[in-house]
């Protein structure tokens, strides 16, 4: 009988029955599960592509939640999925923290069939942490000292249909959140270092959290390190394109994403390709952009400021009730005025300044179930992180039509008001005022501004009706107030 030490530890991997991140938080992701997806998108993007990558920042995409975007959140998430259900996470098996599955196959059999993109490559991170002396004293599993673990893929769309669908040859690069115990340790490593590796003394430089760029850099044989291996295969992608490129060719897109540890490490890859490959000649230039799920604060407002200055484009997508999503440290605006001067110093001097990336759509907080609230294990779940955004679909189509029923009302309204004046003027009139035609119109007028005043009041809290059960998901919002039926005719 086998039996297996590391299941009387109380450890992060103890509890793998869904390939979760952690023992607290726990990610949907068996294969077998229900999918937010029902097949291959239809949706169509063609010549808006750049649009739906960020090319301007999402404008007007996110409140209220474009469909078409809404799909692609889903399908992205879809492939941070897969990289879950074909991470190894049990400690007994000869190939703990390998990913089960070969490339050829590697879609299929972690539940996304018929998606058009090819496994190209295999992803791994490896820790600069060792387990703790005391740990390694006390007779642990040789699973703890495992420093170098499967995270993630890179797979490139292959299909000429789905290309055309798309609009661009797209290339994904899906990576896991926190599966080992050196992972963990690495996540406590939660002070600023410099890019180079390096603290600096100029807070201003672009510094990130020292754990995630110490998973992005270090590097163990034969795999060396995760920003290695991204580069030489992003390098081999974009040389081919070059290569093969046409008059009439599709371009080229890097999709970097992930879940928790994984989309703070899918911004740094994401970075890192923009900043090496998508400068200079024309020729080599790609649209790269980051979708992370519940990821973490990553770095300072230097680093902010860099990762905008290189061109990508990141979208956050966060549970209000998540709280991985607040940590580490506290975010300091670049504002420096007023009594936010001594905190500012303050957190810049305890190396705990964090400065949000991106663009943020905010899901409602709680758990499944209808629930209003739920514990941190619910909150950071990327099922729930998927099913929150599928939902917005419900939602919006509510807003909808509740819109549209609305306008109805209105316009049979209207074409009353003006019936009832065509066929019988003088119910409008006062006998005793010097132009009963005009006082007539204005008492219309006056009718229908009120009218007016109520539909936007009505959608308005049909608006907020629907925001309780979406959330609030960043992006301007109305002020309520009526346009003035000057201004409207």
């Amino acid at each position: 009988m086998k039996l297996c030490v590391w299941r009387g530890w109380s450890s992060p991997t103890s509890l793998s029955s869904h390939h979760c991140s952690s023992p607290l938080i726990k990610c949907s992701s068996s294969p077998s599960g229900p999918s937010t997806l029902r097949g291959r998108s239809t949706a169509r993007i063609g010549r808006r592509w750049a649009e739906y990558q960020g090319a301007d920042d999402w404008a007007r995409l996110l409140d209220p939640l474009d469909d078409t975007l809404r799909r692609e959140i889903l399908r992205y998430g879809e492939f941070v999925r897969a990289a879950y259900s074909a991470f190894d996470t049990d400690p007994c098996s000869p190939s703990y923290a390998a990913c089960r599955f070969p490339k050829h196959s590697l879609l299929r059999r972690a539940g996304l069939s018929r998606t058009g993109y090819r496994v190209t490559r295999h992803l791994h991170a490896t820790t600069a942490a060792a387990v703790p002396r005391w740990i390694a004293d006390a007779g642990a599993p040789s699973a703890l000292s495992r420093r170098s673990s499967w995270i993630g893929y890179i797979a490139a769309c292959r299909d000429e249909a789905e290309i055309a669908r798309l609009g661009r040859r797209d290339v994904v690069i899906a990576l896991r959140g926190t599966a080992t115990f050196l992972e963990w340790i690495e996540n406590s490593q939660t002070s600023l270092t410099g890019l180079d590796g390096c603290t600096s003394d100029n807070v201003s430089e672009p510094m990130v959290e020292r754990g995630f760029w110490n998973l992005f850099t270090t590097a163990v044989a034969p795999h060396g390190s995760l920003r290695a291996q991204v580069r030489e295969e992003v390098g081999r992608i974009v040389d081919a394109a070059a290569a093969t490129a046409t008059a009439d060719a599709y371009p080229l897109s890097f999709t970097v994403t992930g879940h928790s540890l994984g989309a703070a490490l899918a911004v740094l890859a994401a970075h890192d390709i923009a900043d090496t490959f998508c400068r200079g000649s024309s020729d080599r230039k790609a649209m790269v952009t980051a979708i992370s799920f519940g990821g973490p604060r990553i770095g300072n407002e230097g680093f902010r400021r860099r990762v905008e200055g290189s061109g990508c484009k990141v979208l956050r997508i966060v549970n209000a009730g998540d709280v991985v999503t607040k940590v580490p440290g506290f975010v300091v605006e670049s504002e420096d005025d007023g009594g936010g001067r001594w905190w500012r110093r303050a957190t810049t001097a305890l190396g705990w300044a964090y400065a949000d990336v991106g663009r943020e759509l905010r899901l409602r907080g709680g758990g499944g179930g209808g629930r209003g609230s739920a514990n941190l294990v619910e909150c950071h779940d990327l099922g729930l992180y998927l099913d929150q955004v599928n939902q917005l679909e419900a939602a919006e189509a509510e807003a909808e039509a509740e819109t549209a029923r609305l306008a109805s009302h209105l316009h049979a309204l209207a074409l009353a008001l003006a019936l009832a004046l065509a066929r019988a003027p003088h119910t409008f009139l006062a006998s005793d005022h010097a132009e009963p035609e005009a006082w007539a119109m204005l008492q219309v007028i006056a009718v229908a501004e009120a009218v007016n005043v109520m539909a936007v009041e009505t959608k308005t809290a049909a608006e907020e009706r629907v925001g309780n059960d979406s959330g609030d998901r960043g992006g301007s919002k109305s002020n309520g107030k009526p346009r003035p039926l000057k201004d409207q005719y």
